[in-house]
Parts: C-alpha cells; structure tokens; sequence
C-alpha cells in the first residue's frame, strides 16, 4: 500500500487517530496534542471532551518508546486540568506512572510522569495511591537526576506527600536528607526553595533533626542566611532553623558552633519585616522547652524581641510579643523583658490591629504572673487605662488576658484603687456575658479579686453583672464554675448584692451545685454560707437556724419555712398578698426616722399604718390628713392632691423641700415597714434593765423573764393548749389588713414568736444565742455559757456548755442541750 499523506485541522481527528495501529500515527498523533493541550486550558477541557484521555491511557504502557514518552508528555501537560485529574483519578494511573520512572526510562519519560503525579498529589487520595503503591523510592532516587525538570517536578511531589506524617517517616527511612542538602546547593532557585520547603516540613520531627545535624544540615542553614545572594531563601531557611530550635541537643551544638550568636545577629541587621517575623517564630518556638529558655537567656535573646517590638511592621510585633511570651517562663528572662520591654507593650495596647493587641496583652498577662516588680512597671508605664479598654476588644484572648493582667496587679492596693477609679466592674459585666469559656474564667476570677471593696460591689450590681455572674454558675466548665462561686461568694458580702443574688436565683443553683459530688468546690459551699448570711430572712426560712454570729438587724422577717421549689418573697411583696389563714409573717423593724423628734416619729409610724387599718370603701381623706400632719412635722408642705371620687384609690402628693423641689408618686414609691416602737421601746427597756447585770448567764435570765412577761407571761405544759395564741395573731392581722405583723404588736405569742425576740434584743445588747426552729411551731434559743470553777480549784476555767434557754414554761430556766428536758422542750 502506498504512503498516504494527511493534513488533520481538527483535534477530534487527531483524537480519533490514537487508536491506528501504526506506530508512526500515534506517535505523531500524541505529539500533535501535546502541542494543542500546552496552548491552554480550553484545549485541555476540549480534549477531554473527546475522550482522548481514555485514549492516551492505552498508550503510557505502549511497547514503543517514543509512543509512550508522547504520551506521557501530553497526560503531564493536561493533568494541570481539575476534570482531567478526577477522570486521571478514576483510571487509577498512578501505578502505571510509578513503572515509568525506572531508571531505564527517557529522561522526557521522567520529566512528564513526575509533573503528572505533581499535578495530582495535591488531592488526599492520590497522596495514599502514591505512598502505598511504592512511589516516594523512584521520587527520592530521582532528585540525583542530572535533568533539573526532573529534580523540580520530582521535589514538588515528595513536598506534596510529606504533607501526611506517614510519608514524612517513610522518606526519613529512605535518606531523603542528604539529596535535599544537595539541592540547596542547585543553580535553580525554585528547586532551592522547594528542598527548604521540604525540610521544613520533616524537620518538625526531632527524628529528622538529628540526621539533619549528622549531616551538616544546620551549617548549610547558616550558610545560606550569611549569603545575600540567597536573601531570597532567608525565610524558608529560618523557618526550618525555627524547627531544629526546638531540640535541645541541636540548640547546643548551634550555640557551640557560634551559630546561635550569628542568627541573633543577622537579625538584628535584617531590614525585612518577614526575616524578622520569622526569626522571632523560631525563638518562640525553641523558648517552650525550659532547657531553651536557660540557653536562649544566655545569648540575650530578650534584647533582640524587644528591638523588634519597635519594628513598624505588625507581624514582626505579634510574633515578638509571642516570643516574649513564652521566654518569660524564664524568671531572667522575665526579669530582663520586664525592665525594658513593658513599656513598649503596653504602647501596643492602643494598636488598632486587634492581633497585636491580643499578642501584646498576652505577653503582659506572663510577665505579671507572680511577678510584683513588673506589675509595677506596667502601673508605672500608665497601662490600667488602656488594659481597662481592652475589656472591650473584639478577640477573645485579648479580653481574658487582660483581666488575668488586670487580675494580678489588683494584688498590690494603690493599683487596686486606681484600676477600680478606671470602671473596671463596668467594664467587667460584658465580658462575663462572653460564649467563651476563656473569657467566663478570668472575668469571674477578676470580679473576685476586685470585688473585695464595697463600691466595687455597688459598681458591679448597677452595671447588671450579677446577672450573667448567677448564670456562670451553671457552667459545665470546672474552672468557670469555680471562679464563679468565688465571685459570688465575694460579692456576697455586700447586703444589697446578696438579696439580688438570691433573686437571681444563685440560691437555688448552689444548693443544687453542693448537692452534686463532681460539681461542687469549696468556693461553692463558702459562697451559699455567704449569701445566707448577709439574707438572714432567707437563711432562717431554708435552712431554719441562725448562729450567733448572725445578727437579726432592722427589715428581718420570719415568713416561716420555705417549702423546696417555692420563691422566697421579699417583704414588699408580701404586704401586699390578700390577707390568708396562713401563717402570720413576723418583722423586725426597731428603726425610728432618723433626725426627727419623736412627736413626729409617732405620727409617722400612725401613718404607715394607715395602710394596714384602712378599708378599702373608706375615703383617701384620712390618710391625706394624716400625711399634712406629717408633713407639718417635718415642714414638708403638701401642695397637691389629686382625688375628686371617694372610689379612686390613686393619690398624688407632691412635697416640695428647701434642697430638693420635686413630685413624689406614692404608689411608685418604695415601700418601707413602718417602725415597731413597741419593740423599739423593748430594746431601750432591757438595754437599761439587763445590759447592767455582771454575768451573762444572770443577763440570759433576765432576758428570758422579760421576753416571757411580754409574749403572756410563763404557760403550764399541761395547759399550753389552750394558750390562744393562733386567735391573737388573727386579730392583729385583721386588724392590720395584711399577713405581715410587727413582733410588737405579738402580746401572745408561742415558742416561735419568743425565741425571735429573745434573738432580737439579745443581738442588741450583745449577749450571744442562736435561733433554732422545730416543727409545729416550735422555736428555741441556744447559748453557752462557762460554769463555775469546782469548789476548791481556784480558776479553772472550764469549757463553755450549751443550753436551751426557756422561754415558756419557767422563763429563765436553762436546759442543758442533749438532755431528756431539751428534747421534751424542741418536740412535741
């Protein structure tokens, strides 16, 4: 058959052609799409259009050489195409290719297979395909090639492959080390920047390191970084230094070597923000071994981070704020960045890049640690101010750090005064409203620590961060949970801040948090023990015992035993329930006004009571009288009142002053008990009558008989039950209209009602008891009391013992607790 000649202008045909038989066409048919593929990425989506990639497929495993390199050449051109690597993917070529790197092969077979297998290493799966099917010993054996294309493409591969840390064991194993040393030595800058590449990657393995050490590796780090011409390989070459840093035994023999002391040099010379960046990166790096640190000190290392903080580049100044971060685990090292460095840190705190300022708060929160001289220094560099703003900043760990900062320069007084001057509990009550759990820790822990002063605490409330502070408590995070319970425990010591807690519900969640074994804490028992007792009504309802060191002051109220699951109310609200055959709620309140007469104190406490005497179909005139009558006392004028029906109940008194004219809507006021001058009047009786007597048991006696007289007198046992006392109560109340009643007004009153004003006045006039409820009404008091010495041992004291005081049935009478008596009189 003659030769027959034929000119194809279409790819399709040429395609087509890959299935001739003859040798020739293929090869020139290979070669003609290579040439049509390299022209760009459109042809490439043609030509697998076409199907010639199942075609070419056929022909990488041809028996014919230049067919197989042809097509090669045009699978390695084409493989740059995202859909010709999912197909190339599907066929599983990877096998074949691996075969096409035996050494035998062409050196255009090698170039083109490696660039193929480069262009698909870049997906997981082709990464497994490779490793497992024996790819990296041809790749590795590969770099000795004498074509550069070969080197690169086959370089390119192995970095994409030890991107997996099973690869990166494999090529160790397979001496990857010493040819990639080789190649920084190449004339090629790419393949120069690929082997660093490569080595930054396996030397984060201290296996690699080692080798990397054995053969010299670290001098040709060095080398580079003297060498300018290489400036361009600087900050892959640090990065891998950064990497050796890490092992001690490199870091020794660098510092032997003198070649410590010429990486601090270099730069500190250095002009370029990445050289600098990722110089301080290695030093941060190296710094979190302790060893490190000692050696690092050693060199003066502190200097040159601190050089860099000025540097006007803001990665230089976050990686250098890093890197002092973690040398000040160092206490020289501490030391040495705190003289100098603080100040410029604390400028850094005013950055408007949010990074540097968390890096830079960060490396302050370190410094401060344990640390009072640089506390001071951060004082002293006017830092409260601009830490007290980071409260506000976006990042996360710039707003804990800053209160871990804040935190431990609170540990001196004058900065405690001075931050809390800035508004730091203000500041404080959005950050505990953080989702971070960070964040949640270290704003309790510093409400805690600043919550020790009282208008701290008064700060706190009115900004509204007792709220989420209550809600902390419910955190799943230990440490959350724990600095919380310490905040409240804190803040509990302030009266005001207590009874909001406990409206908050923090009552309810320490009960159930103490309750628990694995949530409880010791703060969490100490802080339900504070807010009881600075919310005596509360504590006496829950848990039904005062001790002696709790004091029944002024606004106490005794509202009985408080059923698990029900809201304690506050008196206010109780006032105001519908008068109910429920148990009377007792208060204390033996407060007069303060600078009035006393004509005008009776007039005041008849006023109040206006609001429990009155009906309802009775006309507002007599409380309007009363209050002229009041206000003629105090030289208060009523000028307004409005009311033209005898049904409606509002009445508006507008009471203007010489300091401050204003209008007072009395039924938006907050309502105060009126004073209990009865009891008033008890106080001042037993002050003068009791408080004189020498002994504490004679005053305990006397006291008893006082309270006994008043409530009505000594009861026989055998008689108690007709003491009507229920009906009494029930008078008071119908006559007050209201569930709340005064103890004074009590002049029948049962073991309840006795053993609270025992408490009462015996807090007054100092003479120590607790109050103790029983069931069924039953109350009781305990003192201890020292007994007289034995008769002819002349003082020995002897140990205080317990009694329960009698107030019923011979008032005065002292039972030993534990006996048959004291247990006859707390039960029935």
């Amino acid at each position: 058959f003659d030769p027959l000649l034929i000119e194809s202008k279409t790819a399709a045909t040429v395609v087509l052609m890959l299935s001739s038989p003859e040798e020739e066409v293929l090869a020139k048919a290979c070669d003609s799409l290579y040439k049509f593929a390299s022209k760009g990425d459109e042809n490439k989506v043609t030509l697998l259009s076409l199907g010639a990639v199942e075609r070419l497929y056929k022909l990488i495993s041809h028996e014919v050489p230049i067919v197989r390199r042809n097509a090669i050449m045009v699978f390695g051109i084409m493989a740059s195409n995202s859909g010709v690597k999912k197909l190339l993917r599907e066929l599983d070529v990877t096998n074949s290719l691996i075969s096409q790197l035996a050494p035998e092969e062409d050196a255009v077979i090698h170039e083109f297979a490696t660039l193929c297998l480069a262009h698909m290493a870049v997906e997981y799966t082709t990464k497994e395909q490779i490793f497992e099917q024996g790819g990296l010993e041809p790749l590795i054996r590969l770099l000795d090639s004498p074509d550069p294309d070969v080197k690169k493409n086959s370089l390119e591969c192995i970095y994409l492959l030890v991107q997996d840390f099973q690869s990166r064991a494999a090529v160790r194993a397979l001496n990857v080390i010493p040819p990639l040393l080789e190649l920084l030595k190449s004339e090629y800058p790419v393949i120069q920047l690929l082997a660093l590449k490569t080595l930054e990657v396996i030397s984060k393995d201290r296996e690699t390191v080692v080798i990397l050490g054995e053969n010299k590796g670290l001098e040709c780090l060095l080398k580079i970084l003297e060498t300018n011409e290489f400036s361009d390989l600087h900050v892959e070459a640090l990065a891998v230094l950064g990497n050796c840093l890490k092992d001690v035994h490199t870091l020794q023999l660098i510092q032997q070597t003198g070649g410590l002391k010429k990486l601090l040099s270099f730069v500190g010379v250095s002009a370029a923000p990445d050289i600098q960046k990722n110089a301080a990166k290695a030093i941060a790096k190296a710094a979190y071994d302790s060893e490190n640190r000692k050696i690092l000190n050693e060199e003066e290392v502190e200097k040159c981070l601190i050089n860099l903080l000025e540097i006007d580049n803001d990665g230089v100044k976050v990686a250098a704020s890093q890197a002092i971060s973690a040398m000040c685990e160092n206490l020289a090292s501490k030391r040495a960045c705190g003289l100098q460095g603080i100040p410029q840190l604390v400028q850094l705190l005013s950055s408007d890049n949010e990074e540097v300022k968390e890096a830079a708060v960060t490396a302050l929160a370190n410094l401060t640690a344990a640390s009072p001289s640089n506390a001071s220094a951060v004082a002293e560099a006017a830092g409260i101010e601009p830490l007290v703003n980071t409260l506000k900043a976006q990042r996360d760990g710039a707003i804990a750090n800053a209160a871990t900062v804040l935190t431990n320069l609170a540990m001196q007084e004058p900065f405690r005064a001075a931050i809390q001057s800035c508004g730091i509990m203000s500041a404080l009550a959005e950050p505990l409203r953080s989702t971070n759990s960070q964040v949640q820790s270290k704003a309790a822990f510093a409400v805690a620590a600043f919550g020790c002063d009282a208008d701290a605490r008064t700060e706190l409330r009115n900004a509204g961060g007792l709220g989420p502070l209550v809600e902390l408590l419910c955190s799943k995070n230990t440490e959350v949970r724990r600095n919380a319970c310490w905040a409240v425990m804190v803040c509990a010591s302030d009266e005001l801040a207590a009874v909001e807690l406990c409206t908050l519900g923090a009552l309810d969640i320490l009960e159930e948090i103490n309750l628990s074994i694995e949530r409880k804490n010791s703060f969490s028992e100490a802080a339900l023990e504070k807010l009881l007792d600075n919310n005596l009504p509360q504590k006496y309802s829950r848990m039904g015992y005062l001790s002696s060191s709790n004091i029944i002051t002024d606004g106490f109220y005794d509202c009985g035993q408080i059923k698990p699951g029900m809201k304690f109310l506050s008196l206010e609200k109780l006032r105001t329930q519908e008068l109910t055959d429920r148990r009377a709620i007792i208060f204390i309140n033996a407060k007069p006004p303060e600078d009035l007469p006393l004509s005008y104190s009776r007039v005041h406490h008849l006023v109040f009571h206006t609001s429990f005497l009155i009906p309802e179909s009775i006309s507002g005139l007599l409380v309007v009288m009363l209050f002229l009558l009041l206000a003629y006392f105090q030289g208060i004028y009523l000028l307004k009142w409005k009311g033209k029906k005898e049904e409606e109940k509002s009445k508006e008194v507008i009471h203007i002053t010489s300091e401050v004219p204003g209008e007072i809507n009395l039924e938006n006021s907050h309502w105060l008990p009126p004073p209990d001058f009865i009891l008033l009047d008890y106080i001042k009786d037993a002050s003068k009558t009791i408080l004189p007597l020498t002994t504490t048991r004679k005053q305990v006696v006397a006291l008893a008989q006082f309270v006994a007289d008043k409530m009505g007198g000594p009861i026989e046992r055998y008689k108690l039950h007709d003491f009507s006392w229920e009906l009494h109560i029930s008078e008071i109340e119908f006559e007050l209209k209201c569930n709340v009643v005064p103890i004074g007004k009590v002049k029948k009153g049962t073991f309840y009602h006795r053993a609270l004003l025992f408490k009462v006045i015996a807090d007054r006039i100092g003479v120590a008891c607790s109050l103790v409820r029983g069931e069924y009404n039953r109350a009781w008091n305990e003192v201890k009391l020292v007994d007289d010495s034995p008769q002819g041992i002349a003082g020995l004291l002897l140990p205080p013992q317990a009694y329960i005081v009698d107030l019923m049935f011979e008032p005065g009478f002292l039972i030993k607790q534990g006996s048959a008596e004291a247990d006859q009189y707390t039960r029935i």
